[in-house]
């Protein structure tokens, strides 16, 4: 009978060198996968906790046809960094891109078809906002290729849609489900929790109506007061601590028992429904970002690079009639390359392969070994055999268990 091999992390140094030493630069062998994200900058209107780069157009026109143009000619002038690399997934996010024409995103897939090898199996999902005019578009995006819907419903309650500046009613978002699960077999539903004067069987409420459209995949978000934003000038009354962590803990308990994995801090699955696109960022994958802000991370023997695309769509937009459209490119040095594979693995519950470290980073196990020796010691970490996972305290603590691996 063969026994599971335990390989415990080493205190000891190996043969030659310190424990932690890096290399010049990152020896990779071979590119990890590569995703595409696409970003749409616009909403009807802007949520007084959004933070994300999107904008309400002037005069309620949106540049469509310019912007597809933009997004192509954006695409066209990244390729010789992946050249000859396939394309797993496709994720267009935003703002909302469900604003855009089904005949414009046709237009704008099958571009990306022709520019970029993508893979026949390829995840492409599209965020949609429960809006009634968006609804109406999904069989048209369905037949346009996209396969999986991200719907942003935050809450089923009118009172606090209202108090988020939503758009959407309660009603609207079941009607939108509906329709969503009529033409997808892969739909996600946004849920937020926490919310302005929330109790915790409201939490439970919003989950529950979730639950009972049998969709499989589920991302549920405390709300933050992130800076700059509305909610962060003039603050909603929100639950206190003690009652949110009580919120936290009661859809775990809930999504477990109605067979949902937590796979990702925020994010649950049935068994097999993961999202491939979130999980190519959290295990360090390559993502290409074309659009107003879009960030980007690419790997090549040279090292890894993070991009940055003019972040406005005005400037954006300008930006293409130069065909200059990076604003901010940089080497990601091997003393950040720790943190930075960290600060995404240790989201995934199940942790990660020591071997995928040296894959994705280039660099050895060896430089994170002194680090794992303490997060083990303080209860944050456990290693199994060669899988190493966040500990419950682990995923409670993720920023203190993160910053171990920063380096001066």
């Amino acid at each position: 009978m063969n026994e599971r091999r335990i390989i415990p992390l080493a205190v000891a140094p190996a043969a030659g060198k310190t424990s932690g030493e890096l290399p010049e630069r990152p020896q990779l062998t071979t590119p990890p996968p590569l995703a595409l994200y696409v970003h749409y900058p616009w909403c009807v209107k802007k949520c007084p906790y959004c933070d994300f780069n999107s904008h309400a157009p002037r005069g309620g026109e949106i540049p469509e046809a310019a912007y597809i143009d933009a997004l192509l000619a954006d695409l066209e002038s990244a390729l010789p960094q992946v050249w000859g690399r396939r394309v797993h997934s496709i994720f267009f996010g935003g703002g909302t891109p469900s604003l855009m024409s089904a005949q414009g995103l046709d237009r704008l897939l099958t571009g990306i078809r022709t520019l970029l090898p993508l893979d026949p199996m390829a995840e492409v999902t599209l965020e949609a906002n429960p809006g009634t005019v968006e609804a109406a578009r999904f069989r048209d995006f369905r037949a346009a290729g996209v396969n999986r819907l991200s719907l942003g419903i935050q809450s089923f309650d009118d009172r606090h849609l209202v108090q988020l500046g939503r758009i959407h009613g309660g009603d609207e978002a079941r009607r939108a489900i509906d329709t969503a699960l009529a033409h997808f077999e892969r739909v996600n539903l946004d849920l937020m929790y926490a919310l302005p004067e929330q109790t915790l069987a409201g939490a439970l409420a919003d989950l529950d109506t979730a639950l009972a459209f049998g969709v499989t995949h589920l991302s549920c978000y405390h709300l933050t007061l992130e800076p700059n934003t509305p909610f962060a000038h003039a603050p909603p009354t929100l639950p206190d601590d003690d009652l949110s962590a009580d919120m936290q803990e009661a859809i775990e308990e809930r999504l477990a028992g109605a067979g949902f994995r937590h796979y990702e801090t925020s994010a649950f699955a049935k068994p097999g429904h993961e999202c491939r696109h979130n999980l190519n960022y959290w295990t360090f994958g390559d993502y290409l970002g074309i659009g107003a802000g879009a960030h980007g991370k690419l790997s090549s023997h040279e090292g890894i690079v993070r991009e940055m695309r003019h972040k406005h769509p005005t400037r954006y937009l300008e930006s293409a009639q130069r065909r200059e459209f990076v604003q901010e490119r940089r080497e990601v040095g091997v003393a950040e390359l720790p943190f930075e594979f960290m600060m995404n693995a240790l989201r995934l519950t199940g942790g990660f392969p020591r071997r995928l470290f040296a894959n994705r980073t280039g660099l050895p196990f060896a430089a994170i070994e002194t680090e794992l020796i303490e997060a083990r010691q303080r209860g944050l970490v456990q290693v199994d055999g060669d899988e190493i996972r966040p500990t419950e305290q682990g995923r409670r603590f993720l920023n203190d268990l993160l910053t171990l691996f920063l380096r001066d």
